[in-house]
């Protein structure tokens, strides 16, 4: 709460012997670096990562499995157009359940918060369709834009397919079209590990477990995640998960405002709710369907259960919702509505009677008076601190304007500002 009233201004890695030594120094020259220099450099470890600089660098890396339990780290931005299933190998292969073939990615992948775009590839009949079809180690801080995925099978989604156990942190897709079968989500198809601090915005379609970031979760958390995606399918469809499968299934301080169309099971932010739970969390899209149709989710089952989460009853067009609350948009706009359901406002902050809560992670820099993007009035927040050379916690640094955190307001903060111009506006 101190950071929704604080710095933003919220209104809330012998003679043969001889001769064979200098034999073998060579070879070592020349297989060491050698391998390392496949990438942009590094050597695949924690301390030292490969480093992806260029479409061919990360190319490499799906034409590489001996390197999947590796570390990588991209250094530039890459463009993936013109590289479609004909050019580009997936990094992950699975072939059959319990077949020998099958090799996850199991190490780390750092996005370094690049840019991957035009990402494209359709395969209908493999299971797990993805850039990372199969996953057991870690994706962090990836941005993918323009991404397009068509499967037919089971599990598709723009970033993973299958993400068996290790974990998805920081990562994004926007306008994303995902189309599939069962277990389809905009970034993830299932999860069977943690997703935190991820959003999706585009389009996904599908039939069964189908949802705005991913399709289905099992072992989780699901948590400060968004979804803005219009989503259409058949059985148990969400505007952020299809379904929550277990007990262990837990979706916390997450919301989804896209559309939502389905048959069964069909609800704002989760379709069905199996097993497990949903904390402090919301959805506002327009929500219809058949059977078993909610605000908020579709269906929460005997094992289910759903906590302090609330949708919009105008916006969805749906008065009832199992287990969630239905308020107004006004209401939905509301802090006090937030704090009497026990919201944490240490992860979400709100412009009071504005707009919906957000994320405290998603504030762009440079957005001081409100939550709701970099725009003309926190330029003028921060023209009226211009110079000030005062900046301390106790005026909360220059009410927000001391953006690089150097005790005064100049040129460099002018700077962060217009690099983040319109961040967060949508």
């Amino acid at each position: 709460m101190a950071r929704a009233t604080g710095s933003y201004r919220v209104l809330r890695r012998n003679t043969l012997g001889l001769l064979a030594t200098p034999v073998l120094l060579l070879v070592t020259c020349l297989t060491g670096p050698a391998s390392a220099a496949q990438y942009g450099g590094g050597a695949g470890t924690a301390e030292s990562p490969f480093l992806i600089y260029t479409v061919q660098d990360f190319l490499l890396i799906g034409n590489s499995p001996a390197d999947w339990d590796k570390q990588f780290k991209l250094m530039r931005d890459i463009d993936l157009a013109g590289y479609d299933e004909t050019k580009l190998r997936p990094i992950g292969r699975w072939v059959t359940l319990g077949g020998t073939e099958n090799k996850p990615f199991a190490g780390k992948f750092d996005g370094n918060s690049k840019t991957i775009a035009n990402f494209k590839y359709e395969d209908v009949q493999q299971e797990y369709v993805a850039l990372f079809p199969y996953v057991a180690g870690t994706i962090a801080h990836v941005k993918l834009r323009r991404a397009t995925v068509i499967g037919n099978a089971s599990a598709a989604g723009s970033l993973v397919g299958y993400l068996e156990h290790g974990g998805v942190e920081d990562c994004s897709v926007t306008d994303a079209y995902v189309s599939g079968n069962l277990n389809v989500g905009g970034l993830i198809g299932w999860a069977d590990g943690p997703v935190i601090k991820c959003y999706a915005y585009g389009r996904v379609s599908g039939k069964q477990y189908v949802g705005g970031l991913a399709g289905g979760l099992d072992q989780g958390p699901l948590a400060q995640c968004y979804a803005k995606v219009d989503v259409v399918g058949n059985h148990s469809v969400g505007g952020l998960l299809g379904v929550a499968f277990s007990n262990a299934s837990i979706i916390d301080a997450c919301y989804a405002t896209g559309s939502v169309d389905g048959n069964q099971y069909v609800g704002g932010l989760i379709g069905q709710i199996v097993g497990g739970s949903a904390h402090q969390s919301y959805s506002t899209g327009r929500v219809t369907g058949k059977l078993d149709v909610g605000g908020f989710t579709g269906s929460t089952r005997m094992f289910g259960e759903v906590l302090g989460c609330l949708w919009d009853t105008e916006t969805s067009k749906q008065a009832t919702s199992p287990g969630s609350v239905g308020k107004t948009t006004a209401q939905m706009k509301s802090l006090d509505t937030f704090v009497s359901a026990g919201w944490s406002f240490t992860v979400w902050t709100i412009c009071d009677g504005l707009n919906y809560p957000v994320l405290l992670w998603q504030i762009p820099r440079g957005d001081l008076v409100c939550p709701d993007g970099v725009t003309w009035l926190d330029f003028a927040w921060f023209a009226q601190n211009w110079r000030h050379s005062d900046c301390t916690a106790a005026n909360f640094s220059c009410e927000g304007a001391d953006l690089d955190a150097s005790g005064a307001v100049g040129h460099l903060d002018l700077m962060i500002l217009a690099q983040n111009w319109l961040a967060g506006t949508n």
